[in-house]
This record gives C-alpha cells, structure tokens and sequence, in this order.
C-alpha cells in the first residue's frame, strides 16, 4: 500500500506549501496521477537533482543505464529505481575522489 506524501516529504497538514497543493490536487498518496505522468515527474525531479550534483558519470555507467532499459524487465526497473532512491536519500555513495572498486 502507498504511504502519503508526508511520509517522504517535510509536508505537513494545513503548511501552504507547494506538498499540500499537489496532495490536494492528485491525492495523498498522488493516486489521481496517471503511471506515465509520475514517472515523467521521478525523471524530472532526478534530472534537476542530477545537474546539481558535483562531478561526472563515469562512461561505464551510460552502458548500465542502457543495459538495464534492454534487459530488465519493467518490473526490476521499478525495483531498481526505488533502490537508487533510497541509497540517493539514505545511503552512502563514492565520492568524486574516491575510486570505485571497478576502477582498481
């Protein structure tokens, strides 16, 4: 079951912000979106947080990002993208100055 926008977000009830406008507009839990249009506003959202982010992909990665869209089924895309969300939010990540364990 989908949890509320206030669960991932600061949103809280009666706060005026742009949260409580899209809970009202869409629902709590954004079920009035269809699938096509939640996921143009993850790819969005991850476009503008990536062009934020200090550094560069490494060339290697554009291949992953290619071989998951051709081999995957959409089910573990999904999986996938809900993974990355939550070590981009909660996880530990290389930093530009560190090397990958690939890379040695």
């Amino acid at each position: 079951m989908s949890k509320p926008i206030g669960h991932f977000t600061s949103y809280t009830l009666n706060d005026g912000s742009l949260l409580e406008s899209l809970q009202e507009e869409y629902g709590p839990t954004l079920e009035r979106m269809t699938r096509r249009e939640k996921l143009f506003l993850i790819s969005a959202i991850a476009i503008q947080l990536c062009d934020q982010s200090p550094g560069s992909c490494r060339n290697e990665i554009y291949v992953v990002g290619h071989q998951v869209n051709s081999s995957l089924p959409v089910g573990d895309r999904e999986g996938l993208v809900e993974a990355l969300i939550n070590q981009v939010r909660w996880g530990r990540s290389l930093s530009d100055t560190e090397v990958s364990p690939m890379q040695q």
